[in-house]
């Protein structure tokens, strides 16, 4: 009976695969517990999935890997992690060991605790200051349009119960953020600190723009609040705008034509006209959102799985 899963995404890591290697397997043999390590490549151009099929043949006890038929994203890379899982417990683990895997027995001993879903916050991040900064106020931002509460909602390093794991496979969204959707699905969540490493090897695969795109996901994900905003914005710049033009009406009847405001009212128009655009942005993203779900493409394709016979 295998009681731990840990599943890790792996694209372009080749240079960091043999000392994760070399530390997780004896991380989690020390734990004493049963367990499967899932390895699924998201499409790598390097050769880590040539390293991943050499783990496996070298530890086909405890190692399956999953290749994936290109790149989907890390998010459904574990999502088809998710649908392979074996274990009572379930533990995601990123590839560049900024999360030491020898931090997963604290996860695991919270789970026996009786919480079904252990968050994890990073001490003394190594991340460079622009990602620090940017990740916490996406934090804020995400808290308060979701009322999601994670304190730091970029470290993976993150356990599940079965039962949460379940539930997220029954759910078919194609963009979904999971440590946000299994939050909503925990009856018994919790937070603990774990260590953060540099990377040693390798680059991040999350730029600028990802982190603001993931954020986007996320709030058009779970919430309709920035819709509401909106609206409510427009019923209140509608009033203010009818008291505008009343004002300028009586002002043209008392004062007569003028033209000194004329570069003002531009600079106004200007403005709405801006604040309208953004707004079709944000009914753009849940418009989609609708137009992937309603064309039931598959999240993923799997290439072939690696597994040895039970």
């Amino acid at each position: 009976m295998i009681e731990v899963s840990v599943i890790i995404p792996v694209y372009n890591e080749e240079q960091g695969l043999q000392a994760l290697f070399d530390r997780l397997y004896p991380a989690l043999d020390k734990l004493g517990r049963a367990y499967e390590i899932i390895f699924v490549n998201d499409g790598s151009r390097d050769r880590s999935a040539m390293l991943l099929k050499n783990q496996f043949e070298a530890r086909r006890d405890v190692t399956r890997v999953i290749l994936l038929k290109g790149n989907f994203g890390q998010h459904m890379a574990i999502m088809a992690g998710f649908e392979q899982v074996r274990g009572k417990y379930i533990v995601t683990l990123d590839a560049d060991l900024q999360n030491p895997p020898e931090e997963i027995g604290k996860l695991l001993g919270r789970m026996d605790e009786g919480y079904d879903y252990v968050g994890s916050i990073r001490k003394n991040r190594q991340d460079d200051l622009w990602r620090s900064v940017a990740s916490r106020m996406m934090n804020r931002l995400r808290e308060r349009i979701t009322r999601i509460k994670m304190t730091d909602q970029g470290c993976m390093l993150r356990a599940y119960s079965r039962s949460i794991i379940d539930a997220i496979n029954s759910a078919r969204e194609i963009n979904t953020f999971i440590p946000a959707l299994a939050y909503t699905f925990a009856s018994n969540p919790t937070e603990i600190e774990v260590e953060h490493e540099e990377r040693t090897a390798g680059e991040s695969k999350y730029s600028l723009y990802s982190l603001i795109r993931l954020n986007f996901d996320l709030m058009t994900g779970f919430s309709v609040v920035p819709l509401q905003v909106f609206s409510l914005f427009g019923i209140v710049v509608s009033c203010l705008s009818t008291l505008f033009v009343v004002y300028l009406a009586v002002r043209r009847l008392i004062v007569g034509p003028e033209a000194e405001g004329v570069f003002t009212l531009f600079g106004i128009v200007f403005f709405f006209i801006g604040i309208i655009l953004f707004g079709i942005g944000i009914l753009g993203e849940y418009v989609g959102r609708i137009y992937q779900e309603v064309r039931h493409r598959p999240r993923y394709l799997i290439e072939a799985i690696l597994e040895g016979k039970e």
